[in-house]
């Protein structure tokens, strides 16, 4: 898949379905959608976040908005 569509001015929007069988991004009505195996609990989610898009994607992202929100708006950094 190619996320490079949904970054807009280097942030990237998308909801994070946490506590899933398997981790995984999908796009779902032009709206990403991240299944993360890790809980919601102590930041575990989040860490899987950031380590999923530089591990699959090579982008080294910070959560701008949405620390405890499934509504997440990711800053990419250079």
């Amino acid at each position: 898949m190619d996320i490079n569509n949904h970054i807009q001015n280097n942030f990237l929007k998308l909801k994070v379905i946490p506590n899933s069988s398997k981790t995984e991004l999908i796009e779902e009505n032009n709206l990403l959608k991240l299944y993360l195996k890790a809980v919601p609990d102590k930041n575990k989610a989040n860490l899987e976040l950031i380590k999923f898009f530089k591990n699959n994607y090579n982008l080294k992202v910070e959560i701008k908005s949405g620390m405890k929100s499934r509504e997440k708006v990711l800053r990419i950094v250079p």
